[in-house]
């Protein structure tokens, strides 16, 4: 490749991880053509995008954001996961392929401008959907209204418990 080619791809990749709201570096090497095929595919439908490039032009253009990433991460056969939309979905995506696959590994990633080890990159893929995270927020935000409205009314409750045992015993 020549020099120009080079530019052009460091300034390619560098947009694409400006775009990326988190990456995730793996090794790629266990998989066949047919099984990156089937990911890219994966990935594309919960936006993401797999990329494989060599690793000195992967860490140019992360440099020329001022994005730090471990030296290990960058070793051998790297792909990098690039999450468009939705921050966790395609590392989601990207785990249960590898898992069904019996090949692929996590090496590390970045959320925003925090670097994730694989641990980090495990837990993020076990969390529920994002719909799921809003219903039990909103569930956490309403169980003390729900609590105080029952604290409030138990009285007005036992009163008509009690006119209805009343009630009852005239009858």
């Amino acid at each position: 490749m020549d020099t120009q080619q080079k530019i052009d791809l460091v300034n390619n990749l560098t947009e694409k991880i400006k775009m990326a709201k988190s990456i995730v570096f793996t090794d790629y090497s266990k998989l066949t053509h047919k099984q990156l095929e089937e990911l890219r595919k994966n990935l594309k439908k919960v936006q993401g995008e797999f990329i494989v490039s060599k690793n000195s032009l992967l860490k140019r253009a992360l440099t020329s954001i001022n994005q730090a990433v471990e030296e290990a991460h960058l070793t051998g056969a790297t792909g990098a996961l690039l999450s468009m939309a939705d921050e966790v979905s395609p590392i989601k995506t990207l785990v249960n392929f590898f898992k069904t696959a019996a090949a692929g590994a996590v090496k590390g990633g970045l959320l925003g401008t925090v670097a994730l080890s694989q641990n980090d990159v495990a837990k993020l893929a076990k969390l529920p959907p994002r719909i799921e995270l809003y219903g039990q927020l909103v569930g956490q935000l309403q169980a003390p209204i729900y609590g105080l409205h029952n604290a409030l009314s138990w009285n007005m409750r036992k009163l008509v418990w009690t006119l209805e045992a009343v009630k009852s015993k005239k009858v």
